[in-house]
């Protein structure tokens, strides 16, 4: 077993719990379109927020929960930093959560 994965699954509920701080979690899915999208970080049909509450977060923790094999590298704070550059302070949190994640996925 990937010894990473217990510190990746609490990554990732802290990174749940500062969207929802933030007021970016959303009850209700997107279609079926959108989750569909073939771009990067689905950045025609998503916000950041939803890529990361509907495409990261599910596709981590199933990766997580079936001990498959990890990505190799990540640079999700990199789109953070990208998508939320101007909003300051607002988000720090959550982009430190990211780099966090990226470090952890980069120790594989």
């Amino acid at each position: 077993m990937d010894e990473r994965l217990p510190a990746l699954a609490e990554q990732l509920l802290l990174i749940e719990r500062e969207l929802r701080r933030l007021g970016w979690w959303s009850a209700t899915a997107p279609d079926v379109e959108a989750l569909a999208s073939q771009q990067p970080f689905c950045v025609d049909t998503l916000s950041f927020e939803a890529w990361l509450q509907w495409i990261l977060l599910p596709r981590m923790k199933m990766l997580i929960e079936t001990a498959a094999p990890l990505p190799a590298a990540s640079a999700i704070r990199e789109m953070g930093e990208e998508v939320y550059g101007a909003s300051g302070k607002q988000v720090g949190v959550l982009l430190d959560l990211l780099g966090g994640f990226d470090r952890l996925i980069a120790a594989g």
